[in-house]
């Protein structure tokens, strides 16, 4: 089982409090983690914004937990804190719905009306009152049995002793002294298959295939460079990206392949929304802000107009947009990504993927089935 520090903050497994106001949400939360990371107070509405916190529950593992403001908050600000609390069940894998101190408690309109929206995006829901056991509430976490488990990126594509090629380019945009998360997963997936990965910058590509004496399972790069990796990868060695294998573990291959294809009818004046799931410093030549939005509108021969949208930031309304580009989504739950693509879905706006969209820009198309591509 990984251990907390180990563990992406997009793989672990979301549980959030949920309640009226002054029902004892962040004392549960306070309890549960051992720690005051929530402000306690007999003043109603004392909780304004959803406050987390990461923490082991075994044997469910790591975990991030969630206190929210409560939802019968009222006035113009309260109508706001209602709507980042239910915000949160975007990416909810456990609903825990925390009720006053006397166990009779009957079942509120408003505890109904929450059980519906859990119920319509399969979220399960346990119900703590304050003179309930808070181990208890811990045991009954641990046992349930999680619809969106964290999926591999490519583990299951990957046999022992295989040897696969990570190209990471080390650019303007790159992290100093480090590896970008989705580049770090993959290469940890690799070698928790007993395989071995190979890493290098586009430049050395095709002098390390050259000097293999074994050809690799595949190559995956980051999808920048698709255009110098694909030219430089033999034909006969399958070719995905970073960004793709995110896509597959945590959004939709097929509904993204769809959308990529959609680029090609974009016309004139089409707002186009590129929605990353973290927030980082922009660099000059950022991929999301300036190489994304140029080879998009080197594809769709038009000018196009971008939207930007950075962390879990996600517009309500979607029906200005033609088209979304979504990062692969390291940074966020599966939950998320597949709440996302539901919302577009339900607007009738196609979703694709950068990694896709990229591929796409430069003549390359994917296999959903397979998660490589088509050259």
């Amino acid at each position: 089982m990984a251990e907390l520090n180990e563990t992406p903050s997009g793989n672990r497994t979301r549980i959030s409090f949920f309640g009226r106001r002054n029902a004892g949400k962040s004392t549960l939360v306070n309890a549960l983690t051992g720690q005051e990371i929530a402000i306690v107070s007999d003043v109603a509405g004392t909780t304004t914004d959803p406050v987390s916190k990461a923490m082991e529950i075994l044997p469910l593992g790591p975990c991030l937990i969630t206190d929210t403001a409560g939802l019968d908050d009222v006035g113009a600000l309260g109508e706001e804190r209602v709507r980042r609390t239910l915000e949160v069940l975007e990416k909810t894998d456990v609903a825990v719905w925390v009720v006053g101190p006397d166990a009779a408690t009957p079942t509120d309109d408003a505890e109904v009306r929450f059980q519906q929206a859990c119920a319509a995006k399969q979220i399960p829901v346990l119900r703590y009152t304050r003179r309930d056991s808070v181990e208890a509430l811990k045991q009954k976490i641990a046992e349930i049995k999680l619809v969106d488990a964290p999926r591999p990126l490519i583990a299951d594509r990957v046999e022992p002793g295989d040897l696969v090629v990570c190209v990471c380019p080390v650019d303007a945009s790159a992290p100093k002294g480090r590896l970008i998360l989705p580049q770090q997963q993959v290469v940890r997936e690799i070698l928790d298959r007993q395989a071995t990965a190979l890493v290098c910058q586009p430049g050395q590509l095709s002098a390390l295939l050259q000097s293999l004496t074994v050809q690799p399972r595949f190559v995956i790069t980051d999808s920048q460079a698709f255009g110098a990796v694909s030219k430089a990868t033999p034909a006969d060695i399958p070719l995905t990206s970073f960004s793709i294998v995110f896509a597959r573990a945590k959004g939709d291959l097929a509904v993204y392949c769809a959308g990529a294809d959609t680029i090609a009818r974009l016309k004139d004046g089409d707002t186009v929304l590129i929605a990353e799931g973290c927030t980082h410093h922009r660099q000059c030549n950022d991929i999301g802000t300036v190489k994304l939005p140029k080879w998009l509108q080197q594809k769709a021969g038009r000018q196009l107009n971008f939207a930007f949208a950075a962390g879990n930031a996600f517009p309500d309304d979607l029906s200005r947009f033609a088209l979304v580009v979504q990062c692969g989504g390291c940074m966020l739950t599966r939950r998320a990504l597949q709440a996302r693509i539901a919302r577009c879905r339900s607007a009738g706006v196609p979703i694709t993927n950068y990694g896709i969209a990229i591929a796409a820009c430069h003549g390359i198309h994917v296999v959903p089935e397979t998660c490589m591509v088509r050259r």
